[in-house]
């Protein structure tokens, strides 16, 4: 089908075969081309969901040990410590 889109090849390497074949187990009866647009897609999301993933889990982390040494020092020690600046 003519377009004006970028195209590119693929090389039917043996992990492309082995993604191609389980594609094909779970969209039956679907042309070749739409079994690789349905990996890019299904890829995309897979990795969307993992970054989205991490990304919570480095909110939590941060969420979790907010304020955890708060009672490593003693109120008013900042102001204190600026107190021994020179000026």
């Amino acid at each position: 089908m003519p377009t004006i889109r970028p195209r590119f090849q693929v090389t039917e390497t043996p992990e492309i075969e082995r993604a191609l074949r389980l594609a094909s187990a779970a969209w039956p009866d679907v042309p070749r081309h739409e079994l690789v647009s349905r990996l890019f897609s299904t890829a995309a999301a897979e990795l969307d969901a993992e970054r989205e993933a991490a990304r919570r889990d480095r909110i939590s982390a941060v969420d979790f040990t907010a304020g955890a040494f708060d009672v490593a020092y003693a109120p008013g020690y900042l102001e204190e410590l600026r107190t021994e600046w020179a000026e």
